[in-house]
């Protein structure tokens, strides 16, 4: 059996990690700390019920109400994570 070779971290690596750690952490703080954190809890449950939509149209070959249902569900999540009373920037469709 092949001896394992082992790589040590250097300091500016752990640093980084560590740095990368508190940033997931706060990001996860802050959307806890949000108003609307119970509209974003029940995303959860939407996502899943309309995924396994989804799959079930494609199962019985609805293809096309599956592919709606996706985009809708893609909207939905960017449209969630936007916060509440920041106004989005629209953007003009050549007409």
């Amino acid at each position: 059996m092949a001896k394992r070779s082992y790589n040590r971290r250097s300091d500016s690596e752990l640093i980084n990690e560590l740095q990368e750690k508190i940033k997931r952490v706060e990001a996860r703080i802050s959307a806890r700390d949000r108003e609307d954190a119970p509209v974003l809890k029940e995303m959860a449950k939407v996502n899943r019920a309309l995924k396994k939509f989804a799959q079930v149209a494609t199962d019985h070959e609805r293809r096309d109400i599956s592919n709606m249902t996706i985009a809708f569900l893609s909207g939905l999540e960017r449209t969630a994570m936007e916060l509440p009373g920041k106004k989005r920037k629209k953007t003009s469709g050549a007409a």
